[in-house]
């Protein structure tokens, strides 16, 4: 059966499984989610990490999962294959492919368990990033007009950009690569752990901070998930510290409203074309 919708971002990742395969969905995948050339990397992790966790039954949870694009996906129907490798106690192992019209378009490696029951001591050095609150932060609407032309998906998000970085909307990049802000869904939908694969790649590129706009697609996308998110705002902070050869990394960490970090990510991205 189709899975329940409930919010914009559940019909953007429901799936519906094939009665003489199985393993396999299929998905729909809907302009509202482009940014730039194709559907946003984040959501099409989303969309594979729901195929893997139908799968994985006792194991819903990603802990690690990694995405390479193959090619853009672009909108409309799109075929799920998912495969279980290894089945253990408190950890399952598995793989997906989205692909179109035959096309490869993303192949997933991941490794799913029950972030519930992570209740052990926490050791950190890590710190939420240091920014005003939501209310005196920047909101998309006021964004350059070239970035929301290329990111429909913005529409969908309640971001608010911390001041202090977002310098290149007014055309004096910091050159230090780093955008953070707060984040939420504009329809009110609460962070889960298939929210957060999103959420990693849901800012706008780094690259935008080094004065070098325009989209940047992504070559390779991994996430950490830490803990099952809280209800309220997430504090999300992007950075690079190394572009060379055309490709930048792409550093995210995500913090929930009680202060927990709760998702790592890294990507390998494109720059953008001059």
């Amino acid at each position: 059966m189709t899975t329940a919708v409930r919010s914009e971002f559940d019909r953007g990742i429901a799936l519906t499984p094939e009665a003489d395969r199985p393993g396999r969905y299929t998905a729909g995948l809907d302009a509202g989610w482009q940014i730039g050339g194709g559907i946003n990397g984040g959501m099409l992790l989303a969309v594979a990490g729901h195929a893997l966790s139908l799968r994985h039954g006792e194991h819903p949870d990603p802990v690690s999962i990694s995405g390479h694009y193959l090619s853009a996906a672009r909108p409309g129907p799109a075929a799920v294959t998912t495969e279980l490798v290894r089945r253990g106690r408190s950890l399952s192992t598995g793989t997906a492919s989205l692909a179109q019209d035959g096309e490869e378009r993303l192949r997933v490696l991941a490794t799913y368990g029950d972030l519930a029951a992570h209740t052990g001591e926490v050791r950190t050095s890590a710190r939420p990033p240091v920014m005003p609150p939501p209310e005196e932060c920047v909101g998309v609407e006021h964004a350059p007009k070239e970035l929301i032309e290329q990111a429909a998906l913005l529409s969908r998000f309640d971001l608010r950009l911390d001041p202090a970085t977002i310098g290149w909307a007014l055309g004096r990049p910091s050159q230090e690569g780093r955008i953070q802000g707060w984040f939420k869904l504009a329809d009110g939908r609460e962070p889960d752990p298939l929210l957060l694969l999103l959420v990693a790649d849901a800012l706008p590129p780094v690259t935008f901070d080094l004065g070098i706009p325009g989209w940047a697609p992504t070559v390779e996308l991994t996430v950490h998930l830490r803990a099952k998110p809280a209800p309220g705002w997430l504090r999300v902070s992007h950075a690079t510290r190394n572009l060379a050869g055309g490709y930048f990394e792409e550093d995210a960490e995500v913090w929930d409203s009680t202060g927990r970090l709760v998702a790592q990510s890294r990507q390998l991205a494109r720059a953008p074309r001059q």
